[in-house]
């Protein structure tokens, strides 16, 4: 019988092509799920829905609908992954599932691109569903990505490798980011709006980014060999070992009672992590209202932190211990969580950031009115509650019939870079008019100014506005933080978002490498798709608890409270990581590859 050696050393070309794989696959976790996607997916919503939809008998907002698409994706994985995994170690079909993954995913990704061309109401809808396919896709195929790794080296260089794959998708989904950056400062500024083609062409090209570096994972990382390879089986028996395998592997919890101990703690640690890296995007957008090009910008920068950091903890982990680097920043994660709390917009100071601004035209005595570039750049919603209130004020606000929708008149803003016929004069004499439109401002999301004639001074802030705090739980946090340092700071909410995200960055490479790292190290090699099918299950699960947890405390209170049960979690599974034992958890795994190939030897 043909011997597989176990804990083999690295080979170098093994190790880089399974670098790579992170490198493609971490343009969409950073242009799509983070910096373009989530702003893109809140206007089609908005311009379509308004503010909320009713979805499942319940108002949901933007932010609350995107993390249900993450959370449905991990569902799926998360039933399928232990199953998928107890066969992969009887089967050479790791490299095999991970390709038909990857190619729903990145294939799922290139989709997206297509969303323009559907009525504007299924567009919003034709991203949920691409969105929440190509998750599967990225989900699915990390099982078995991660399953490979304890077959890349010996357990003292997992932490080197594991980190090294997390440097190089930081590198990666830098690189395609920073292009996709001056893509959009570049085309934007130049031709002062948004070109239809631009977020396609990145939802596109971050598929082709994806799919092109796995290739060459499928290249130079092998399939890790199987002793004594069980016959291919068809769906009834596969269903049937992977289910009877999975009851014996439940049964032995007391013989890996150190590993099930990390599942759960990293169940509830890195379902804190995952939610707020997959929810930043939306929470900026929709929350803290930041632009795309901050949104990037702040992604950007977590990038080319976060890949030298990761690096770094490789060297803190040899100088302590992987369970001690990985605690470090587990303590920093409940830090950057609790500081995003505070986090604000300035309350408006200048006439020129307002998003309606009334001039006072001294030669016709009338008030000239123009939209800000925040406002604009939100766009009006076709729900009928807003446009209602558009054609209510039609006489004092800048906008212009855009189609008719359903049989219904759209009104849009007037673009403030533009000059054309079709966007008609907006300007006023009817001061009273004017009064009473300021009036009726409370339950928008839009500010106005008047800057000079008989009004001058004239303010309208509306309670959707996102710097209106002091309604929500916990707007005391944001709104005192935001008196006593921000204002006086004069730091923007761009600027707040940028410190996160330096933060974040810091810690992210390190919280996710090192825990991969020490699973790896606990995990039986002949048993290495089954575990790290288990990891994946609390991994998916954690993906699904994490963004329902954040959508119902959303949906009930706030974002900001959505947030704060977040923390919680790391809380808790920081506290956990106590109980590890790392040691006698390695000298488990020893002892099962001991076994296995003995009974295998004797057959």
């Amino acid at each position: 019988m043909r011997e597989v050696t176990l804990d083999r050393q690295s080979n170098p070309e093994s190790v880089r092509g399974y670098a790579f794989y992170d490198w493609g696959k971490s343009a969409f976790e950073t242009s799509v799920t983070t910096a373009v996607l989530p702003a893109w997916f809140a206007y089609l919503f908005l311009k379509a829905n308004g503010l909320e939809a009713e979805i499942l008998g319940r108002n949901m907002t933007s932010d609350a609908v995107w993390s249900v698409a993450v959370a449905i994706g991990a569902l799926l994985v998360a039933i399928a992954s232990p199953s998928l995994g107890v066969i992969a170690d009887r089967r050479a079909i790791k490299m095999w599932w991970l390709r038909i993954l990857t190619y729903l995913g990145a294939g799922s990704t290139i989709a997206l691109a297509f969303a323009p061309i559907l009525d504007i109401s299924l567009q919003w809808v034709w991203i949920f569903v691409m969105f929440l396919l190509a998750n599967i896709g990225l989900n699915g195929a990390g099982v078995f990505y991660n399953a490979l790794l304890p077959h890349m080296g010996t357990d003292d260089e997992m932490d080197a490798i594991s980190n090294k794959a997390f440097a190089y998708g930081y590198f990666g989904g830098g690189i395609l980011l920073f292009a996709h950056l001056l893509m959009i400062t570049f085309i934007v500024n130049d031709s002062g709006s948004n070109p239809s083609w631009l977020i396609p062409f990145v939802m596109a090209s971050s598929g082709a980014w994806w799919l092109g570096f796995a290739m060459l994972t499928f290249k130079y990382v092998p399939e890790p060999e199987i002793e004594n390879e069980m016959e291919s089986l068809g769906i009834s028996e596969s269903a049937k070992l992977a289910f009877s395998e999975l009851k014996k592997t439940f049964s032995e919890w007391r013989k890996f009672k150190t590993l099930f101990i990390y599942m759960f703690a990293y169940f509830l640690f890195i379902d804190g992590i995952n939610s707020v890296t997959a929810l930043a995007g939306i929470y900026g957008i929709s929350v803290l209202g930041l632009t795309t090009g901050a949104l990037i910008a702040t992604i950007l920068v977590i990038q080319f932190v976060a890949a030298p950091c990761a690096l770094g903890f490789t060297k803190l982990a040899e100088a302590t211990s992987t369970k001690s680097a990985l605690t470090i920043s587990l303590i920093g994660w409940v830090v950057v969580v609790t500081a995003a709390l505070s986090f604000a917009p300035l309350e408006l100071s200048e006439h020129s950031e307002y998003d309606f601004q009334y001039d006072w035209n001294e030669d016709t005595s009338v008030y000239d009115i123009t939209v800000g570039e925040t406002a604009f750049a939100l766009k009006l919603s076709v729900d009928e509650s807003e446009q209602d209130w558009v054609v209510e004020w039609l006489n004092v606000m800048p906008v212009h019939i855009d189609e008719d929708y359903k049989d219904r008149t759209i009104y849009e803003f007037n673009d403030p870079n533009q000059e054309s016929d079709e966007y008609r004069t907006a300007s006023t004499s009817d001061i009273q008019l004017i009064e009473m439109f300021f009036g009726d401002f409370s339950e928008t999301r839009f500010s106005a100014s008047i800057s000079g004639g008989p009004l001058d001074g004239h303010l309208a802030l509306g309670d959707e506005h996102p710097t209106s705090l002091g309604d929500g739980s916990l707007d005391f946090i944001p709104k005192t933080v935001r008196d006593k340092v921000w204002q006086p700071l004069g730091f923007s909410v761009m600027y707040q978002f940028l410190l996160l995200g330096c933060m974040a960055g810091a810690l992210l490479g390190g919280s996710q490498g090192l825990a991969r790292s020490l699973f790896g190290q606990m995990v039986p090699e002949t048993r290495s798709a089954e575990f790290f099918g288990f990891f994946g299950f609390f991994g998916k699960v954690a993906a699904l608890l994490g963004p329902a947890i954040y959508a119902f405390m959303t949906t009930m209170y706030d974002s900001r409270v959505g947030v704060a049960s977040l923390c919680l979690l790391i809380i808790a599974g920081t506290l956990l990581m106590r109980l590890v034992d790392v040691d006698s958890g390695r000298e488990d795994a020893r002892a099962e590859d001991s076994r296995n190939r003995g009974l295998e030897d004797s057959v």
